[in-house]
């Protein structure tokens, strides 16, 4: 039975739950769906829409979302949709009375750069929860991502940037402004058919960056964080008589290249270099088995292409977490979301084909299946990797269901992964999980998660509440008015989502935020702001203790420009049990800590050619002080050319016991393209706790959608090299890879 610790947590819960609860049943109202016109003629891509097709279009009705929403725009801008039996257009007339100011800052693809842009989100499934983001510059850079959990922040961050399809747009900019055109095939979206009908919802908006102006359609009021990309809020249109369409893309990749790796010789006296030339081929097979289902197979999969991981200094007792990048698993990826609460979830598909300390695993091969069947949308991966060191040769396996329930802003689903080695181990992991929207904007989400493995099934060991996770959120996801997140989560001794991502076990957390939010008149410089508080505490399930207390109390102001401002204080208690080791061999012993900090932050318009972020803080920490400093400028040069950096120090000093360390990050990266298919980045980091600099250079040339020829460099170097017995050899690794792609479209 839970203990009576346990009860209380779950009636305060459900305490405020009832609290939230209207006098009333309140409706859920559904926006009036709108037919989306049909093109009758040819359009031919140029950016101009000068067509006859497009002149018996209506423009949309836009309104100003910003940065004071229904405010009179600044500029005339018509934007319009339309489709045809084999896309979907978007046309833009964007005018400038000032043509000269227009941003168009980078050619660089997917890297927005304070551009001002045309964008278009469809919700293709009409699920108001996930969509596809497309959206342009005036020099015609494409930019997709996709969004999920209805572009909110409370399960995690909402947008995948890593996220590519084909589509096309051309662009034109002279006196009068800027104009364009997107086109974008269905067999790139995926969508459900009824009776001849489609249902999606979409969104359109102009940004201009440097009034920080955003025009949209329809017409949504800035109450929400990324109001302008909730798939819920989106326009619902119908489109008739659009067909299943099937292609078959198949893409083959060579590689060849060099590289040297270094490790430890038996006797622990030096390191030994190895050098490997090892050319390789690999396939990847997308095909669409409806309009709604979408396969994707691959063999001997690469990813030598993926830019690297930018460096982190770890100052908690925890795992740090580093975010999925490679592009394979990044179609509907919101599909396999299981947040459990801070940066927990039971699948992160960042466990198949890398190791625990970030080296690459083989991938032998595998499929991924992704859409919807009916009403439940359906998420299949199984991938095989090959052996690496200690790790056997394993199969990772995830299956997804989930179907919107009650109505159309609420769902429920389950979630099974396995991770099977061949020598016999296995971690097998399910999960339910519901989020029902009672009332506009509040939400009651209450998932469970359960994992079974090897190494505990024994008998008289199993125990059903040790081996899972119960997570409850209680939000009401407006920026207007009050705002809260409040969540009761507790895991087990056994719970260890080995495909997973979990930073503590056996734990009973209270977590939440309030917050009370503020809009500036039109006269006002102030656009946004809010006073704030962020609440933790983290208990034992061995003995009740607390183990951790986190108390913040912060003020938002959002400036008109786009600028922010962002002060914030916090109160922090830790109960150690065991040391915590920190860089240079300094470590904080066994013992009870209270520590303050207070910090600021300020962030620079976004339409500015240089901007930077700053960060400051320090106060105590533990039994010592630390003091915070972190810079992130970019400078946009020209349009051919970016440069950014960031600077982060931690210095850290424990005088009673005369240790202390400063921890410094140094990252320079610079973006050179010549035009939207030719381009160069190179990314140098400085890590000085790890004693490394890391370097990562990548060509490209994009002859076409899917045509890729890279040539990737990657060098480590040891700037201690006499940090441990055995001297460090002065370049850690290095690799040298040319990797051409070519698609095939069947």
């Amino acid at each position: 039975m839970m203990s009576t610790r346990y009860r209380r947590c779950g009636l305060a819960v459900l305490m405020l739950f009832l609290m939230t609860l209207p006098a009333r049943a309140q409706q859920i109202a559904i926006p009036e769906r709108v037919s989306l016109p049909r093109l009758d003629g040819v359009i031919e891509l140029d950016g101009l829409s000068d067509e006859a097709a497009w002149s018996e279009i209506e423009p949309l009705p836009m309104t100003t979302y910003q940065p004071t929403f229904e405010a009179e725009p600044t500029e005339r801008t018509e934007i319009r949709i339309a489709y045809d039996d084999n896309y979907i257009y978007a046309s833009g007339r964007f005018y400038d009375s000032e043509p000269d100011n227009i941003r168009s800052n980078s050619l660089y693809r997917d890297r927005y750069s304070g551009d001002d842009t045309f964008a278009l989100i469809i919700d293709t499934f009409n699920d108001n929860e996930n969509a596809l983001w497309f959206y342009t510059s005036p020099a015609g850079v494409r930019f997709d991502q996709a969004v999920t959990n209805d572009a909110e922040f409370s399960g995690g961050r909402p947008i995948n940037t890593s996220w590519n399809t084909h589509w096309d747009v051309a662009t034109v900019q002279n006196e009068e402004g800027w104009f364009a055109e997107m086109r974008i095939p269905y067999s790139s979206l995926g969508f459900q058919s009824n009776d001849g009908q489609v249902v999606m919802g979409i969104i359109a908006y102009r940004f201009i960056v440097r009034k920080n102006e955003r025009h949209i359609y329809p017409a949504i009021p800035p109450n929400w964080n990324m109001g302008f990309a909730k798939p819920s809020l989106a326009q619902d249109v119908v489109l008739e008589g659009v067909r299943s369409q099937k292609p078959l893309y198949v893409t083959p990749y060579t590689l060849g290249g060099f590289s040297q790796s270094t490790h430890l010789n038996d006797a622990e006296t030096a390191y030994d270099r190895a050098d490997e030339v090892s050319p390789e081929i690999g396939l990847d097979v997308k095909y669409n088995l409806t309009n709604n289902l979408t396969l994707d197979a691959t063999i001997n999969t690469d990813f030598a292409q993926v830019e690297a991981d930018d460096q982190q200094v770890n100052l908690t007792r925890f795992s740090l977490f580093f975010p999925e990048k490679r592009p394979f698993f990044q179609e509907r990826a919101g599909i396999f979301s299981f947040d459990l609460g801070s940066q927990d979830r039971l699948f992160h598909s960042r466990r198949i084909g890398l190791s625990d300390d970030g080296n690459a695993v083989r991938i032998l091969g595998g499929a991924r299946l992704v859409g919807r069947v009916g009403e439940w949308d359906v998420g299949l991966i199984d991938m095989q990797t090959a052996s690496f060191g200690e790790l056997p040769s394993e199969n990772f396996g995830v299956f997804r269901l989930r179907r919107r329930v009650i109505n159309p802003f609420s769902y429920a689903g389950a979630m099974v992964t396995s991770r099977l080695g061949i020598d016999g181990s296995y971690n097998v992991a399910y999960g339910l999980d519901g989020s029902w929207r009672y009332a506009p904007d509040k939400y009651l989400t209450v998932k469970w998660a359960q994992t079974f493995e090897d190494e505990v099934i024994e008998p008289g060991a199993f125990d059903f509440l040790e081996s899972g996770l119960l997570y409850l959120r209680l939000e009401n996801r407006s920026r207007r008015g009050l705002g809260y997140n409040l969540s009761l989560s507790r895991s087990g001794a056994t719970y260890q989502p080995e495909m997973g991502f979990a930073l503590r076990r056996d734990f009973t957390a209270l977590r939440g935020w309030l917050r009370y939010g503020f809009f500036g008149s039109e006269s006002s410089s102030t656009n946004w702001w809010t006073p704030g508080m962020f609440g933790s505490v983290y208990m034992r399930n061995e003995d009740g203790s607390i183990e951790s207390v986190d108390w913040s109390f912060w003020y938002y102001n959002e400036q008109k420009s786009g600028a922010t401002i962002n002060p914030w204080a916090s109160i922090v208690y830790e109960d150690l049990r065991e040391p915590v080791a920190f860089p240079e061999d300094t470590d904080v012993p066994v013992g009870r800590y209270t520590f303050f900090t207070v910090n600021g932050g300020y962030e620079m318009a976004p339409g500015r050619l240089f901007r930077t972020e700053v960060d400051v803080g320090g106060g105590t920490f533990y039994d010592g002080w630390q003091l915070r400093l972190s810079l992130e400028p970019t400078w946009n040069l020209s349009r051919y050319v970016e440069l950014g950096g960031a600077y982060e120090l931690n210095r850290i000093r424990f005088p009673k016991r005369d240790q202390g360390f400063d921890a410094h990050i140094f990252k320079i990266r610079t973006q050179v393209a010549l035009n939207t298919k030719v381009s160069t980045s190179a990314f140098v980091q400085y890590n000085s706790a790890a004693d490394i600099v890391s370097a990562n250079v990548r060509f490209r040339y994009n002859f076409a959608e899917g045509n890729d020829l890279w040539i990737v460099y990657n060098e480590g170097l040891n700037t201690d090299r006499y940090r441990h017995a055995a001297i460090l050899p002065l370049t850690n690794d290095r690799t040298v890879m040319l990797k051409y792609t070519h698609t095939f479209q069947l």
